[in-house]
């Protein structure tokens, strides 16, 4: 192929991958399979990896994200992007119109109402029809550059088309679908990751994320609803900006209506308040807007916002109902949730027949019981949520609840007692083989992170614990071929075996894995508060996994962190201290001058082995919990039975000894790494932390090293500043 036939096949496959992504992410009428598709797309990266200089940066490969970049850099809007003013009743929405009308001279207003978005703003910016920028409103001068971010957006063209105007500033939501963010929050759960709150906390956090690569696996989208800078067209009215964005494929804020009295203002408003239920993503108000851009200049903008818009911001829907009872359910880490069981009730568009109760102090501290009538709403318009009791409707039989005595102290899945770590409101269930916990820790155990056992993905993992082929983690290591070969992983009505190919990968992988770093084994083991850091830092302090329970220096950190809770909860000179009796301050205050001196006394028996704070007193708690417990104790006899014994890759609990014991210049150092490197930075990471370095997300001035590759920006600015010495990948090697 020569180069004039490479770029026109790269500009086909390009326009044709943008069409299919249109009718799959905007119409939901995808034209061709998954696996057509994905063809089309490989086919592409291979054009655009064989001829680099014709890949856009635009390219719909770009939409799975790049290399993490070192920070957000900043750009200034060249016209401001401003905040609307929010009102709260319609008393207030005559006031804004006849404000309207006094300041126009005219007593029609042609106006847009149309629902206010609960995401992030951001602004668009297409240069000759290409994407060039997207900007957050930042504080509505200057905001962060997030493009890369909002290339992975499936929904959003990053072409335009040639019908589009020289520069066009695109200004609209990016949100997550209220479906798609449910669905993402069961999969994090899932791998042990914490869940969000709701739709726009997730859409929040994610663009903030530096690795865009990360951000393509979140289901964000985009819908336009204002512009700002344009060049090369004149837009007269925001309902012909509207027919423009259709035109260019641009996703638009529906529905609206248009108005131009205040009456029929109001009407829409309400309309407005009853459809919003069935839209595909959270709102919390509607937007009231002039329609003609003429009449919104004259009218002008305060510091902050315009004079010709509002919010009218709708309260949230509340109902009584009566609730009926309280279940138990049990999660992935064996917390155990109250669940309150409803009578059926219409809230926000939806009937709600339960609520989440957090747990046993949220209960107390509403006085929640069975057979009250209780107030329920949606928490941003979307978990159901026990606002409050109605004591006025409280019945004579009204039960006070109590988790520990409903389930006996039991877990209902598996009959362990259960326990109320020290500094958790919730309790748990420790039983790592509970069934209840099972299949969602199998999922972690195999994952990439951890023992990256292949082909053990979510269904599978699912059917062989729930066909009794794994009750225990370790169960997999025992697994035959033929045993898998002819497992059914779909129903009795619809087979589908697993197959001799996968279950001879699933065997053979899990052979691997037996010898995998400590660190992956005590991440994989999904112990609560032990995420990878924490895994990384605990096998630098121990030699193998059966140390762990002894470890006189994880039980000083515990001890340590404990102390140190206690002291910073019960102050001896505070408002909380006041109220206590005389005999109880007396306690308090010799228990403090206890607790001082064996915390500094602690404090120094650790300066030599320079704990990392990602592995705390929490952490450490919960990982000797676990291998102290029952549960723990059996696995560890187990795999000394199965001759499995993971071993630190990185073990070096004193840094300082690290030259006396001919260990590599990286052994205790601390390193950041920036720029553009000759191997993934997953990679490099692995290698230093295998030579028993520390590597970290940021510079201080407690940074050995600065590697850098080709790039570094600011990263490499602030280790100059503070003196940190900057390496190259040459020396990292001399090091090693």
């Amino acid at each position: 192929m020569n180069p004039d036939e490479a770029r026109t096949e790269i500009a086909r496959l390009s326009a044709e991958l943008e069409h299919h992504n249109r009718l799959y992410y905007e119409e939901a009428a995808p034209e061709i399979s998954d696996a057509d598709y994905d063809k089309l797309f490989r086919d592409l990266e291979l054009l655009e990896a064989a001829w680099p200089d014709f890949a856009s940066p635009n390219s719909p490969t770009k939409r799975v994200g790049g290399k993490p970049i070192d920070g957000f850099e900043q750009q200034a809007h060249v016209v401001r992007m401003l905040s609307i003013d929010d009102v709260f009743s319609e008393s207030e929405v005559h006031d804004f119109f006849n404000r309207m009308v006094k300041n126009l001279g005219e007593s029609k207003i042609p106006m847009i109402i149309e629902p206010k978005i609960d995401g992030v703003a951001a602004s668009l910016i297409y240069r000759d029809g290409e994407l060039e920028a997207a900007i957050t409103r930042g504080d509505g001068t200057t905001g962060d550059v997030i493009t890369e971010n909002v290339r992975t957006i499936r929904s959003l063209p990053l072409r335009l088309g040639p019908q589009a105007p020289a520069v066009l500033e695109v200004r609209g939501e990016i949100y997550m679908p209220n479906d798609a963010f449910a669905q993402m929050n069961v999969e994090r759960d899932e791998e042990g990751l914490q869940v969000f709150a709701n739709p726009r906390n997730a859409t929040a956090g994610t663009l903030k994320l530096l690795d865009s690569r990360e951000v393509a696996k979140r289901p964000l989208a985009f819908i336009a609803h204002g512009f700002g800078q344009v060049e090369g067209l004149e837009i007269e009215s925001f309902s012909s900006y509207r027919e423009l964005l259709k035109e260019l494929k641009l996703p638009t804020n529906d529905p609206v209506w248009h108005a131009d009295g205040v009456e029929d203002v109001i009407k829409a408003i309400r309309k407005l308040d009853v459809e919003r239920h069935n839209l595909g993503y959270g709102t919390d108000g509607a937007v009231v807007k002039v329609d003609s851009i003429a009449a919104q200049a004259r009218l002008g903008a305060t510091a902050r916002a315009p004079r010709w818009a509002m919010a009218y911001k709708y309260p949230p829907e509340q109902k009584e109902t009566v609730l009926h009872d309280i279940t138990i359910q049990v999660g992935r880490t064996g917390t155990l949730t109250p669940v309150a069981e409803l009578e059926p009730v219409l809230v926000s568009g939806t009937t709600v027949r339960r609520a989440t109760l957090h747990n046993q102090d949220e209960i107390d501290r509403k006085d929640v019981r069975i057979h009250d009538t209780v107030v329920i709403e949606k928490a941003g318009e979307i978990i159901p949520a026990v606002v409050k009791v109605v004591l006025a409707k409280r019945p004579t039989h009204a039960v006070p609840f109590n988790l520990y005595d409903y389930v006996d102290g039991k877990c209902p899945r598996c009959e362990s007692p259960i326990v109320q770590p020290e500094g958790f409101v919730a309790w748990k269930c420790m039983n790592f083989s509970c069934p209840a916990q099972a299949s969602n820790r199998l999922k972690q155990f195999v994952s990439r992170k951890a023992l990256d056992i292949d082909g053990v993905g979510g269904k599978v993992a699912e059917k062989l614990v729930e066909r009794g082929l794994i009750e225990d983690i370790l169960d997999i290591f025992e697994l035959h071929v033929d045993q898998l070969a002819d497992f059914n992983i779909g129903t009795a009505a619809e087979p589908r075996m697993l197959g001799e190919k996968n279950g001879t990968k699933i065997v053979e992988t899990a052979k691997r894995a037996r010898n995998a770093p400590l660190a992956k084994w005590l991440y994989g083991l999904g112990i609560p508060q032990v995420g990878e850091s924490a895994a990384l830092e605990a096998s630098r302090l121990v030699k193998d996994i059966f140390e762990i329970p002894e470890s006189e220096i994880i039980a000083m950190i515990r001890e340590k962190g404990e102390k140190e809770t206690w002291l910073k909860d019960n102050p001896l000179r505070s408002s909380k201290a006041s109220d206590l009796s005389v005999d109880e301050f007396a306690e308090r205050k010799a228990t403090s001058e206890a607790y001082k001196p064996r915390v500094k006394e602690l404090t120094e028996q650790l300066a030599a082995y320079s704990v990392s704070p990602e592995l705390g007193g929490v952490a450490s708690a919960s990982l000797l919990g676990y291998f102290q417990s029952d549960s723990g104790q059996a696995m560890l006899s187990r795999m000394k039975e199965m001759g499995i014994c993971p071993t630190s890759t990185n073990y070096l609990p004193e840094p300082a000894k690290a030259t006396e014991s001919g260990a590599s210049g990286v052994a205790g150092k601390t390193f950041v790494i920036t720029g553009t490197l000759s191997a993934p930075r997953n990679e490099i990471k692995d290698r230093i932390q295998n030579a028993g370095g520390k590597v970290s997300g940021s510079i201080s001035s407690k940074t050995d090293y600065l590697l850098s590759g080709e790039g570094g920006g600011s990263k490499r600015d602030k280790a100059e500043t503070l003196g940190v010495t900057i390496i190259s990948e040459a020396d990292l090697d001399e090091l090693l």
